[in-house]
């Protein structure tokens, strides 16, 4: 069960510190960038970038470390180990909740609406204005959680 516990916590923390990862490049460049051209063309790239990540490996590891932060949960909690069970509780949940659950509540329906939209003409810059604005906001919370995730994991591995 230990060798479970530890090889669960390292995938964990690697996996969420490669989401942390990619959200910051959209948190730091990539949404600036898109907010520096044109309406239509920062729609058209950013639905490109929606239906690409659907069918990319990054789906491999985002719902992966989502299934592990379960495991990891039931194994804090059944054989809780004090400081080391309330890291691993924390890691899961900031990933869980501020990561996933926060892409499938909050990212996911932007990038639906985005869809819809024509890429052109003052209602699809506003909704892109709005996007620019609210998406990336979440996205920094993703960022932010994915981080802080993966060091709980780490911290965790440190006293198991």
């Amino acid at each position: 069960m230990q060798t479970i516990l530890i090889l669960s916590l390292v995938a964990a923390a690697i996996g969420s510190g490669l989401i942390a990862g990619i959200f910051f490049a959209f948190s730091t460049f990539i949404m600036t960038a898109f907010s520096r051209i044109p309406a239509e063309q920062g729609i058209a790239a950013m639905n490109s970038i929606n239906v690409t990540i659907v069918r990319s490996p990054f789906m491999a590891l985002f719902v992966p470390t989502a299934i592990l932060c379960l495991v990891i949960s039931v194994m804090a909690v059944i054989n809780w180990r004090g400081g080391a069970s309330a890291l691993m509780l924390a890691g899961a949940a900031l990933y869980l909740l501020a990561s996933f659950v926060s892409t499938i509540v909050f990212n996911v329906p932007m990038n639906d609406a985005l869809e819809k939209v024509s890429g052109n003409g003052p209602q699809a810059a506003e909704l892109w204005a709005t996007y620019l604005r609210d998406w990336t906001w979440w996205n920094h919370v993703r960022t932010i959680a994915s981080l802080l995730a993966s060091v709980a994991f780490v911290r965790a591995l440190m006293l198991v």
